[in-house]
Parts: structure tokens; sequence; C-alpha cells
């Protein structure tokens, strides 16, 4: 190559754009307003702040967060959209007959963001005042119904593994929000409901809800005096969340790079771990191979879940 080529070739290098120079699009496949939406909010505004441009979230609800992955897998491999995703496409793969994508090779993680728990509740004004009650009562009664998020989320898929493991007649019927799962649970249109920690906190503070019993493997730390499912006597059941985000196949790694980079500093400040805290969540940055290997893994662990536990695939 000539001088005079080599020139060229090196100022078209330096004129490429640096990344970012625009404003930057999270997909959610969630309802605003979940927990998961406020959290994604908080480290969106951050996140603007690090790399100053707007970082924009877009709520994509729907079964299975397929719309949202669609959108994802469709756009621009770019880095300005990408998507939340985590625990409920790993759940997904094995829950729906026909699922149109796999997370594990149609999409490329960039980094993790949070962990949560879910809880057992019951309307302050109902006769359920711990989760045997409950059981004793699906035992004895017409179905009792349980209110979770709709198909294909954690907290729909905890109702139904917990009908599996404890033979209870009851229906699971799910609702496109929080905010009609809680007016559900108020208006005693379900029995119990199944929701994260930060979408029932005003609630159990204002002792409109009651809390029966937590998902996860221990208490957690917001509740410390609710047990969880297994104390409650419940054995083989533990459920948590997870979620993360995912950019389009073919992403350059210099891109996937600096989203981790600016999002693993962003989960680091004190105010937002707080601010998590308080929503009920854990914040857990998690590294892009790391993250790859969790969704190949609990992907996994929940088809053999519902394989064996005989939950009915959707």
């Amino acid at each position: 190559m000539t001088v005079a080529g080599s020139l060229v070739a090196a100022n078209a290098v330096t004129a490429q754009p640096l990344y970012p120079n625009r404003s930057i699009r999270i997909v959610s496949p969630l309802a605003a307003g979940s927990v998961s939406d406020i959290s994604l909010r908080v480290i969106g505004e951050r996140l603007s702040q690090h790399l100053r441009v707007p970082v924009v979230i877009e709520n994509q609800p729907g079964t299975g967060g397929v719309a949202a992955a669609r959108t994802v897998m469709n756009s621009q491999p770019d880095g300005y959209t990408v998507g939340l995703g985590g625990n409920n496409w790993a759940i997904s793969i094995s829950l729906f007959k026909n699922f149109p994508f796999d997370p594990r090779k149609d999409l490329t993680p960039i980094v993790g963001l949070v962990e949560f728990a879910y809880v057992f509740v019951t309307n302050q004004s109902s006769k359920y005042n711990a989760l045997n009650e409950v059981i004793a009562a699906g035992r004895a009664k017409a179905p009792l119904t349980f209110g979770t998020s709709s198909a294909g989320t954690t907290n729909h898929l905890a109702a139904l593994l917990f009908k599996s493991v404890t033979e209870l007649n009851l229906v699971v019927v799910p609702y496109r929000g929080p905010a009609e799962l809680t007016i559900a649970l108020l208006r005693n249109d379900v029995d119990v409901v199944i929701n994260a920690y930060g979408g029932l906190r005003q609630g159990i503070e204002r002792k409109e809800i009651r809390a029966l019993a937590t998902t996860t493997a221990a208490r957690i730390p917001q509740l410390p005096e609710v047990p969880t499912a297994r104390e409650a006597g419940v054995a083989d059941f533990e459920v948590s969340s997870w979620n993360g985000l995912y950019a389009p196949v073919g992403t350059p790694p210099n891109v996937v790079a600096t989203l981790s980079k600016a999002i693993t500093e962003v989960l680091a400040e004190k105010d937002i771990q707080q601010r998590h805290h308080e929503l009920g969540l854990e914040v857990s940055p998690t590294p892009a191979d790391q993250l790859a290997k969790r969704m190949r893994s609990e992907s996994d662990r929940w088809g053999k879940v519902i394989n064996e536990s005989g939950i009915e695939k959707q």
C-alpha cells in the first residue's frame, strides 16, 4: 500500500464515530410500573449520565417476552437497541410448546443486572395468616385462585410449580401487570398473589397486604420475619429471578464491552444499590461470559423442573 493509501485508510478509521454518539433504546418485555421496569429506569437514567447520551426505556410486554426479544433481534447490531431479559426466557424455552427463539443462541449477552425473590401474599382481611393455612384450605375446599403476571414470567412459573409440588386444586390467573395484580388482591378477586417484593412493598407497609412466605431458599432481608415456602413445609420449592441486558447477534465486542463497563460502574454506586435494596432487588453485575453460562444452566434447570413436575406446557 502506498503512503497516500495508508493515510486514506488511517483517516477512514479515525473518522468512524465513537460509540455511543446518539440515544440508546432498551426494550423491556415487562409492563411499565413493574419492579424490574422501575429498576431499569433507575439504571437507564444513571447510564445516560455516564455515557452522555439519552437512554430510552420502551415497554413491549407480552407472553414469554417474545415481542421485546424480536425487536432486539431484528435491530441493527450496533448497540443502539438492546433488551432486558433473563429468567423469563430461560423458563419460556421449556414452558411453551413452540417458543420462537432461543436466547442461548439468538441474542448476545451484555451484562447481568439484578436478582430478586417473590412473595406469597393475601389481602390483609383474608383469613389466611400463613402459607400452611392456604395449603390446608386448598385440600379442603373448592379451588383457590393464585394471581400472577403473564404466562412465561417467573412468578407465573412459581405458581405452576407450587401447584404441582403441593398437588393442590388451584387456578392460576395471569394478569398483565403489577397494578392489576394488586387491585385483584385488594378486591378479593384472587385468594393469593405471587409477586416481587418491590411490587408489594407499599401494600405491605400500609398493612393492606399480608406476606405469607417467600419463594427463595433463604429469608429476604426486607422481610426477615416472613418464612420461606420451604420453612412453611413445601419441600423442593425454590424460585428466584434475575435480569440482564442483551444485544443482537453480531454486535461488535467493543460496543458490548463499553455498555458492560458503564453499567457495572452504575451498579457499583451506593445510592443505586440502596434504591434497589428498597425495591427488594440485589444488584448483580455479571460479566457477559458468566451471563451466557447462567442462561444455559438456568434453561437446563427449568427444563428439568417443568418436565419432572409434570407442569403442562402452554
